[in-house]
């Protein structure tokens, strides 16, 4: 302690003074430490849902980060050692194949993070810092030499828009059968990553009521993504004083993954949508020089670059060199004697979805929310959109190539003799299909194209661009329509209710025709029970529904080795799109295999009228209960798919599972519910938390404004203090 006495001068106290008021300064610094761990709160409320409350952007990714680290493990890490380039030297030589493709998007990182704008630069700052903190503090959860020295460019560098790898591969498999042969291999097609299979359970349902529909005078929104119940969607509160005050979902895997939610004045869902981002072209090998190409009249060398990436081995690490080959067009992706093969891909190195989101965000209307959208670092879905001002938009988006010539998708490649010959700008934004404040008052999508957004009005099924969406309505939209499209005005539980709708579209449409060709053949007795079984079932999938087991195995035995066309009498047609497709094409193989249906479902759960929930089961954790739900080729609107267990039940593992709708109110009013709750640990308390509520319909009121975060706190903490 200091004491100053009154003999000394006045320089003596004055010095004694200033050294006092360092040492509180001091004594204060050292209280209150820079450190991010100290600039954020974490509150996690029912189920877990956490809370962020942090100073700047810098704590809230840092805050971000730790909670994807400490609810998901190693997931994120990982996703991030990926995207700069690293896995090998972490496992291995069968992990470096990503590694070189991902040098190039870590290059173009380091490039443009500066460009960047600084609420963006912030939190992926941050969120590295978060990555960084959790790895040492948690080291035995992570694999053996797990880096913790991340930075921000490593985490924008898993953001960086890669060209189209798997389209490339597609058509190179494509292009090798046609030929009946394999080609002489580019370097690329080691290393492209195989195209995924179509799987229509993987998609979206999103909805959005005018003020004119409900019952409040204002405006509601539903999102509601279907995805693998590994998809990671994870609910979260971010607010930062005077910056952002959001609330939605962050993907597992880093900060700016398919975000949607909403703020005290608008929100947004996305749902998938189809669209063609990148075309395959095909350039002349110039005759005299086999690493030149005919461009423009002129031979042009290829641009050549060695990748060499380091891989772990048993007692330290090696390297490997592979060689890529770039052409004014795209990268090359394959090559014969005279041909080259490249890709052109929409938005490639592109590096801002995370000024997009961030502008999103923060939003507080609908032109402002269009500003940041037209920054375009989303390069796909439809956007569906509501606000406190009651206006409702859809949006189908899409970075969409202006082409100079017809698609060649993945299939065909397009030949280039020079510049134009390929597509070099983008449809522009104002032009992509959009629908604003409808008649009807309402708006809608569940991966269908635009044309059928809302049907009060006249319906275009024709394209302003000939890449467009072609129209298409799949039996889910078809119900959703029947859903949305009524005069009744709405509530948010009246839209929740909705949404959990039980009802499947196919049994509509082609029970009858079933029903009459078992009549039309002499039924035995057990074909008649089914029969009976068929004629009093309500045509739904609820958890105590009896035939909708008999029926779906049916349909499964029936369609299979047939298309569309050759299932039903009447396929999809968009001159009759709310009443097709129809019947059954073929009403023999329909009464075999209503036959074949009948003594599976008694041999697999030993009766014909079994119930629904009592085969389809939310089994997570300790929670076992029936649930209702089917695929979206059922025409289901609550799609589920299940993978089937030791038992022979069939557990949720996918479709359904994320839920959220707000009521624009001037205090925004929202429900959720996360079916595999915010931890895929077992041993989290909040693994199973949300999973019977799922499983009932039921949802959990958010926690929106500060006083309710403070009524319904149960943990709080600042993530990472010592």
């Amino acid at each position: 302690m200091f004491f100053i006495s009154p003999r000394r001068n006045g320089w003596s106290r004055l010095a004694s003074i200033t050294a006092l008021a360092l040492l509180v300064v001091g004594f204060r610094a050292y209280r209150r430490t820079p450190e991010l761990w100290d600039q954020v709160e974490i509150i996690r409320t029912e189920a877990g849902v956490p809370h962020i409350r942090a100073e700047n952007m810098r704590a809230a990714g840092y805050a971000l980060a730790w909670l994807q680290l400490e609810d998901y493990g190693a997931k994120t890490a990982l996703s991030i050692l990926s995207g700069r380039g690293t896995r090998g030297a972490v496992f291995g030589r069968d992990s470096i194949n990503s590694d070189f493709t991902s040098l190039f998007a870590h290059e173009q990182a380091e490039k443009q993070f500066a460009l960047l704008q600084p609420a963006t630069r912030d939190l992926y700052e941050g969120f590295a810092a978060g990555l960084n903190r959790y790895i040492t503090l948690h080291p035995a959860d992570f694999a053996e030499h797990m880096p913790a020295d991340f930075t921000a460019v490593d985490v924008l560098s898993a953001d960086v828009t890669e060209p189209a790898w798997g389209v490339a591969r597609t058509f190179i498999a494509k292009l090798n059968a046609r030929r009946g042969t394999r080609g002489t291999s580019g370097s690329a097609d080691r290393k492209i990553p195989a195209a995924e299979e179509p799987n229509d359970d993987v998609g979206s349902n999103a909805w959005a009521f005018a003020p004119s529909r409900t019952k409040s005078g204002r405006a509601i929104l539903l999102r509601n993504p279907h995805l693998a119940w590994s998809a990671g969607y994870y609910e979260a509160h971010l607010t930062v004083p005077n910056v952002m005050d959001f609330y939605g979902d962050f993907r597992i895997g880093g900060p700016f993954a398919v975000i949607g939610g909403f703020n005290s004045s608008l929100g947004w869902s996305t749902t998938n949508n189809a669209q063609t981002l990148s075309e395959i072209y095909e350039l002349q090998v110039d005759p005299a020089h086999a690493d030149h190409y005919l461009w423009d009249g002129a031979s042009v060398p290829l641009e050549k670059r060695s990748v060499t990436v380091k891989y772990r081995i048993a007692n330290g690490t090696a390297s490997e060199s592979r060689d890529f080959s770039f052409s004014r067009a795209g990268p090359v992706i394959h090559r014969t004697a005279t041909k080259l093969y490249v890709v052109k891909t929409a938005g490639e190195w592109s590096y801002r979805v995370g000024d997009q989101f961030i502008g999103m965000m923060r939003a507080h209307s609908l032109e402002e929310w269009k500003t940041a959208m037209r920054v375009r670092g989303r390069h796909t879905s439809n956007f569906t959109y509501a606000d406190r001002a009651g206006n409702i938009l859809f949006l189908w988006n899409a970075t969409l190539p202006a082409l100079p010539h017809p698609s060649g998708g993945d299939s065909i490649a397009t030949p280039a003799n020079g510049a134009k010959d390929i597509w070099s700008r983008y449809v522009p934004f104002d032009s992509l299909p959009q629908v604003l404040n409808p008649k009807g008052g309402y708006v809608h999508n569940e991966n269908s194209s635009p044309h059928f957004t809302n049907i009060a009005g006249p319906i275009d099924t024709t394209n302003a661009y000939p890449n467009f969406e072609r129209p298409s309505l799949s039996l889910r939209s078809q119900l959703a329509l029947q859903l949305v499209s009524d005069t009744q005005k709405v509530d948010l539980e009246t839209v929740m209710a909705r949404k959990h709708n039980y009802r499947m579209l196919l049994a509509d449409r082609v029970k009858p025709e079933l029903l009459q060709a078992l009549k039309a053949t002499p039924p035995t007795a057990d074909v008649a029970t089914g029969v009976a079984l068929l004629e009093s079932w309500g045509n739904d999938v609820a958890p105590e529904s009896r035939g909708a087991v008999l029926f779906d195995l049916w349909w499964q035995h029936y369609g299979q080795g047939l298309t569309e066309a050759t299932r039903y009498a009447v396929p999809w047609s968009a001159t009759d799109p709310f009443n097709t497709p129809r019947g059954v094409a073929n009403p023999a193989k329909a009464v075999e295999s209503f036959r074949w249906a009948l003594t599976e479902t008694t041999k697999r759960y030993g009766r014909t009228d079994v119930a629904w929930g009592d085969v389809h089961r939310v089994h997570r954790g300790t929670v076992d209960v029936p649930v209702g739900g089917c695929g979206s080729a059922l025409g289901c609107f609550r799609v589920l798919t299940f993978e089937r267990e030791a038992d022979g039940r069939l557990a949720a593992n996918g479709g359904d599972g994320w839920v959220l709708a707000v009521e624009f109110t001037d205090t925004p009013r929202a429900w959720s519910v996360l079916a595999y709750g915010e931890s895929n640990r077992p041993d989290s308390p909040w693994y199973s938390a949300q999973a019977e509520r799922f499983a009932k319909g039921q949802l959990k009121r958010v926690a929106f404004t500060p006083a309710d975060v403070e009524a319904g706190a149960v943990v709080r903490y600042r993530p990472g203090a010592p």
